[in-house]
């Protein structure tokens, strides 16, 4: 083994309106799963983190400095939360403890609406004013995106526009349509109506030249499912040409966010490893991930900087900010900080779901690690090169696996609303 790849400690055990058409899935609406979601049962607990945050802000009183504070104050990162279900009100206390955006997706309004009861007094009067189960679901969505935007407003004028955004995606059925995911997005982003919305657009290779259009256009944008450094520079040149193809004199308003994923990509190399069996492989499980995300942001300061980028800032642009995805740790021998602590340093910003940020309040340390270790980080790179990983095919493998769970809960949440509003249209017709 190297000896930068033998320097890298291994992981240890933890202390609106419906869309047009052309925005709309043309796919036949999926077959009921033989799982269905009860749209409505009985009221879902509040989850640890938004107790705990609840907790810390007492009644009243001024809340205490956490992690979370000292992340933004002294290291330049964002800590968000990587959720979003009502009452939207239990953010309040999140904010106060340190949060400073949310992101969402599919999968997180697929647990929101199918596991509570507060969607549904406004799902029966959407069903009863005679609206479709998807034209329903975009209903309830853009009303907690609004609700949320409102929330993190304050953060958003504080910094000029800089932070406190809240993400909205597109249909995940448009990952690989181009214009579709375009016309979606212009969609989302006129019915939500916030300046802090950043529609999310997944960096699919039809979905690339959407995100320059997006854009051009002027719309602020979070692209999401970012697996590998290839597909992270293609969506770099994407902001960049965007802004430059927008032809607008003031591009201070216009800004993205590129969600790298860490977690998932150990996921996944750790099984190859594990097949190869040798000692050198089994001695670099746990670490493919963060190394990968520090050569990431090598390639963003070197995007960022240079001819091309000052003639931008002139304009006013701002940087795309690379966001730390996927910060859960899903191997439980693993340090439950492994994708946030070592991946710190200033305009980066860390989506962290409960797990992650209540570990990361609790005990992770605030320290500048995103440039520390890179030559170490290169080691891993290419050993894991050296062991026959093709990093762009795990990139491409991961991505698929990404659009696919979540237009699985896409599709299982619509087919379950469904069903829902064609009982309730049964039961005013008695």
């Amino acid at each position: 083994m190297t000896g930068a790849v033998s320097k890298l400690a291994a992981p240890r055990p933890a202390a609106a309106p419906l869309p047009p058409a052309s925005v709309r899935s043309a796919f036949v609406a999926p077959a009921p799963s033989p799982r269905r979601f009860r749209v409505s049962i009985a009221g879902r607990a509040r989850s640890p983190i938004i107790a705990m945050a609840s907790a810390k802000e007492g009644n009243g009183a001024p809340t205490k400095r956490t992690t979370l504070h000292d992340l933004y104050d002294l290291q330049g990162q964002s800590p968000w939360y990587d959720n979003l279900c009502r009452p939207v009100t239990d953010l309040l206390p999140l904010i106060a403890n340190g949060v400073r955006g949310v992101t969402s997706n599919p999968s997180i309004f697929q647990k929101a609406i199918s596991s509570s009861n507060a969607y549904d007094d406004q799902f029966k009067q959407l069903i009863l004013a005679g609206k479709d189960a998807e034209n329903a679901y975009w209903e309830l969505v853009i009303k907690d995106i609004q609700d949320a935007c409102k929330l993190f407003e304050p953060i958003y004028n504080q910094t000029d526009g800089a932070d406190g955004y809240v993400s909205v995606e597109v249909s995940p059925r448009l990952a690989n349509d181009t214009q579709g995911t375009v016309e979606a997005a212009k969609w989302l982003h006129k019915v939500v109506n916030r300046p802090n919305v950043y529609i999310k657009i997944p960096a699919t290779a039809e979905c690339v030249p959407s995100i320059k259009e997006v854009i051009a256009n002027g719309i602020s944008v979070n692209v999401t499912l970012i697996f590998s450094i290839a597909r992270y520079e293609a969506v770099i040149d994407a902001y960049l040409d965007g802004l430059e193809a927008s032809g607008l004199s003031d591009l201070s308003r216009v800004t993205s966010v590129a969600s790298f994923f860490v977690s998932r990509v150990d996921t996944l190399i750790d099984k190859m490893l594990e097949k190869i069996g040798t000692p050198e492989a089994l001695a670099l499980r746990g670490k493919a991930a963060v190394a990968q995300a520090k050569l990431a942001n090598q390639l963003y300061q070197k995007k960022f900087s240079g001819p091309r980028w000052e003639a931008l800032v002139k304009k006013g642009a701002k940087k795309q900010r690379l966001l730390w995805a996927s910060t859960s740790v899903k191997n439980p021998a693993y340090p439950d900080t492994l994708y946030v602590d070592p991946l710190i340093g200033p305009d980066t910003v860390s989506t962290m779901p409960d797990q992650a940020l209540l570990a990361f309040i609790d005990h992770g340390t605030v320290s500048r690690t995103i440039d520390a270790n890179v030559s170490d980080a290169e080691g891993v790179y290419s050993a894991l090169e050296k062991l026959g990983i093709d990093w762009d095919g795990v990139g491409k493998q991961l991505e698929l696996e990404g659009v696919d769970s979540f237009k699985k809960s896409f599709d299982s949440l619509l087919v379950s609303l469904e069903e829902k509003g064609n009982a309730l249209k049964k039961t005013v017709s008695l």
